[in-house]
């Protein structure tokens, strides 16, 4: 539930960022906030027909493998994370003022009100099927029933309006800045314990020949199924009796978006 929410929050709270600047930037404009609406309204029902493409590719792969198709998921899931993260690392102010722009351009007369539409429709559908993405890969993870899952993205969704319109109306001063670094590095995690659980796919599946002997046990100090270990597992990818492919793969994708990352927002 708690890997659902803070995906959720992420890209929901992304979604509702643009849509306070292109608000804020055509304040007072007649129609404006029809074209916006209609913009949310499209870029949602995008996202359901991926939701629904997504689950359809679920049935047709189902004779393939369970741990394969898991595995499978997973892997995307990553890349996409850590592109995601290094994409917006690098992009992300020049984003915010490209929205700005657009919505000045539109506030005197420049451009048309359905150029709102659009640009707010893709950029609900973007983060759209970006969650569909990544919650199918904490579904993939087998860690979460579909029920507990389901609630977590109602949080997340809940949190990131809420958060969104609050920033929006001006009545939390939350540094925008501060509060992404925290939800960056919590997505870099998510997506390091991912990896780590796609090592465990592949071996099931047979594709990987790995040592399943674990390099230490710290489940008497704290195991991965209680409740703080769960927490624990969801938040930083803690496993109590991991083993070096898991190690390896985890501190491979932690290394490489930070160091991509890092490497983008500096050329920036």
């Amino acid at each position: 539930m708690l890997a659902a929410t803070v995906i959720v929050f992420r890209e929901v709270l992304e979604a509702a960022l643009i849509v306070g600047i292109i608000l804020a930037a055509t304040k007072g404009v007649e129609g404006s906030r029809r074209w916006i609406a209609m913009g949310i309204a499209a870029g949602l029902m995008g996202s359901a027909l991926v939701a629904g493409s997504a689950d359809a590719l679920n049935e047709a792969l189902a004779g393939v493998g369970q741990e394969l198709f898991n595995a499978s998921i997973l892997v995307v899931a990553v890349v996409m994370l850590g592109w995601h993260t290094v994409w917006m690392s690098s992009h992300g102010r020049e984003m915010a003022m490209e929205m700005q722009r657009v919505g000045h351009a539109v506030s005197v007369g420049n451009r048309p009100l359905s150029v709102l539409a659009v640009v707010v429709g893709v950029a609900v559908l973007r983060e759209g099927a970006e969650t569909v993405l990544f919650i199918y890969g904490v579904s993939a993870s087998g860690e979460e029933s579909r029920m507990a899952t389901a609630i977590g993205c109602g949080l997340g969704l809940l949190a990131g309006v809420a958060i969104g319109t609050l920033l929006y109306v001006g009545l939390v001063r939350i540094p925008t800045r501060s509060l992404f670094t925290v939800t960056t590095w919590l997505v870099t995690l998510l997506a390091a314990g991912m990896a780590a659980q796609a090592v465990n796919y592949l071996a099931a599946a047979g594709i990987l020949d790995v040592e399943t002997q674990p390099v230490w046990d710290t489940s008497p100090l704290l195991e991965e199924t209680s409740i703080p270990g769960r927490l624990a597992h969801t938040l930083i990818g803690y496993v109590d009796r991991p083993t070096v492919s898991q190690l390896a793969a985890y501190g491979a994708t932690l290394l490489a978006i930070t160091g991509l990352a890092r490497m983008t927002s500096k050329s920036a």
